[in-house]
């Protein structure tokens, strides 16, 4: 069985973080493994509170990992520090780890902020730098980039500049009122469209975790990259689509609907 790490925050309610992370690889058929960066107090209406790791706890957790079950692909969801994220690199490095996702986690869909002011410059200097893609929504790539995105040119030069200064392939996601479902990878300098379908559902707290993990499903099973985007946004519209309705607030996606399928 193919292997993939989660290093990410957790979500107590289950709909985004490692939770989110590890329902998605397990029901996409890889062993699934955690690092956890940080404690959160949220749910479906939004984040309260974030207790984060030691640096120290952290490094230990990934000692831990890669000495006994070596990843395949490895995803990298919230963390809030720069001594996190300094740690994360130190260890990945060591390691030689492969196939890394970066899932630039800034803001959470309910608007709480999730990254401190002084690590957005160590995230770019060290992960953004050892990934193979990076998956920016729009208001993340419009920081990252550093232009305004209105349009879906706009998109494509924000992929663009952004895939250029970091070395890797970028996947701009569509949605904000632009592109819904539509998302956009710029890799060896081209671009491709995927296009997705709009469905019409309120509940989609923790669809960038699902997203960028079933990604990281793909890579760790050895598939091409486009190929592992295409089959992640297919997961995820089967998992918008089941219509799972929980909490007051902004609900989670069904992760195991293709495993509830095949019953």
């Amino acid at each position: 069985m193919k292997t993939a790490l989660t290093i990410a925050g957790s979500d107590p309610s289950g709909g985004a973080g490692i939770q989110a992370d590890i329902k998605t690889m397990t029901a996409n058929g890889v062993y699934a493994m955690s690092a956890i960066t940080a404690l959160t107090v949220q749910n479906t209406m939004g984040v309260t509170e974030i207790m984060n790791v030691t640096p120290e706890f952290l490094g230990k957790q990934l000692d831990s990992i890669f000495t006994d079950i070596y990843p395949d692909a490895i995803k990298i969801g919230m963390v809030s520090s720069a001594e996190l994220i300094e740690i994360i690199s130190e260890k990945l490095n060591f390691y030689n780890a492969k196939n890394i996702v970066v899932d630039p986690v800034m803001v959470a869909t309910s608007g709480s902020r999730l990254l401190e002011e002084d690590a957005m410059e160590t995230l770019k200097k060290c992960l953004f730098r050892q990934a193979v893609l990076l998956t920016p929504n729009i208001p993340e790539a419009s920081i990252l980039s550093g232009i305004s995105i209105t349009t879906k040119e706009d998109m494509i030069k924000a992929a663009k500049i952004i895939s250029e200064e970091y070395e890797c392939a970028v996947l701009c996601k569509g949605g904000h009122g632009l592109n819904d479902a539509n998302d956009l990878l710029y890799h060896n300098h081209k671009y491709r469209w995927f296009i997705g379908e709009r469905i019409d559902n309120k509940n989609t707290h923790g669809t960038g975790c699902t997203l960028s993990s079933a990604i990281t499903v793909g890579l760790a099973q050895g598939i091409d990259l486009e190929t592992s985007i295409q089959l992640a946004k297919d997961y995820i519209s089967g998992a918008l689509k089941a219509m799972l309705d929980l909490g007051k607030g902004e609900g989670p996606l069904n992760h195991i609907w293709n495993i509830s399928k095949n019953k």
